[in-house]
């Protein structure tokens, strides 16, 4: 360790964080990118001018409106609940950061049912919280009864759901998220990063109030379907008591004033959004399709993506036969309960057409 003046080191990182790593997923120059589920068209045009002229109003020598009143106002009025049930953040990786800062920490644990989304534990263990995990069924569903084991063993203070679940594809039905709320002796987080390709959302419960919606918080971002990756914007949906909660722990003026109007702009293009969705579905059918003329194994999906495992050839030889035509798609391959396994973005016909004439060339 390297010395600093007057004989003193540098501490140590935290011993609970020395055998964590990033998040990573491959950035490389490539034709085709179909790797980090991103929306493959850039936001309506209308947008970008009405984005333009709006920044020309913004006093950039001034602080942003620290309780993003407009930005939540806007929200809370599109999934018809009041702007108290509504926190926003920079992108929705920060909102799960800020549940775990609020009610995560030392002698307190969160349950998650991998394979799943990996930063739902990861940012837990950055937060000093422990993890508890359940497996999911060989076809990657949730079983009731390891969820019961699960919740009963280790009563965490947050059970973690993404659906549609990343990267294995399928959104938990309305029933299933009311018996995991029943079993649940916290909060259950609903990450509806890719929501609005799945036939249903938890934002009905949220918005009906039916029992135990007091205790369902649904996490959503703009980067997908909104096609605003670029701007890093997220927000939840719950209960006034964890908006409260989550504010706590916020930094002062953590949502910037641009952030905050990129989105109260995209929200006035929501049936343009609606027509995108319906075209990746669509999409993502023509993928299926042809994943089912290949020698793969690949499994139904809710979402912008697919998970796929290549049954005649190693995934990783795949994968980088994809490189090398100039197609990206994400290695999954080596995590667990995924050997073998690829997942592929839904892109534009055009880039989807490379995908599949270069996955069949691969395994040819």
């Amino acid at each position: 360790m390297a010395a600093l003046g007057g004989g003193r080191d540098r501490p140590p990182v935290r011993p609970d964080l020395s055998s964590l790593s990033g998040y990573h997923s491959a950035q490389v120059a490539v034709e085709v990118r179909l790797n980090t589920n991103e929306s493959p068209l850039a936001p309506p045009a209308e947008w970008l001018e009405a984005y333009r002229r709006g920044l020309a109003d913004i006093a950039f020598n001034r602080y942003p409106d620290r309780e993003a009143k407009e930005l939540r106002a806007a929200i809370a009025e599109s999934h018809g609940v009041q702007p108290e049930r509504i926190f926003c953040a920079n992108g929705s990786n920060e909102v799960l950061q800020s549940l775990m800062l609020a009610y995560g920490g030392a002698d307190r644990s969160v349950a998650v049912f991998e394979p799943t989304y990996t930063m739902h534990a990861h940012i837990a263990r950055i937060t000093g919280t422990g993890v508890v995990a359940g497996r999911r069924t060989d076809r990657f569903e949730l079983d009731l009864d390891e969820v019961a084991r699960v919740l009963g063993e280790s009563r965490p203070v947050l059970t973690f759901l993404a659906s549609p679940n990343n990267p294995t594809g399928r959104a938990e039905s309305l029933e299933t998220i009311e018996a995991v709320l029943a079993l649940a002796p916290g909060l259950v987080v609903v990450d509806e990063a890719y929501g609005q390709f799945a036939p249903s959302s938890a934002l009905e419960m949220v918005e009906r109030s039916g029992p135990g919606s007091d205790r369902l918080a649904v996490v959503r971002t703009f980067s997908k379907t909104w096609s605003m990756a670029g701007v890093r914007l997220g927000y939840l949906v719950a209960h006034p008591e964890v908006v409260e909660a989550c504010e706590l722990v916020a930094l002062p003026y953590h949502l910037d004033a641009s952030k905050q109007l990129a989105g109260r702009l995209a929200l006035r293009f929501t049936t343009e959004m609606e027509t995108r969705v319906a075209m990746l579905k669509e999409e993502r059918g023509r993928i299926a399709a042809g994943l089912d003329d290949l020698p793969v194994e690949s499994w139904p999906s809710d979402a912008n993506f697919i998970l796929f495992r290549p049954t005649s050839k190693p995934a990783r030889e795949v994968w980088s036969d994809l490189l090398a035509g100039s197609v990206l798609v994400r290695d999954c391959s080596e995590w667990p309960g995924l050997a073998g396994c690829l997942r592929v973005t839904v892109g534009l016909p055009v880039e989807n057409d490379r995908f599949l004439a270069a996955l069949s060339e691969s395994l040819r």
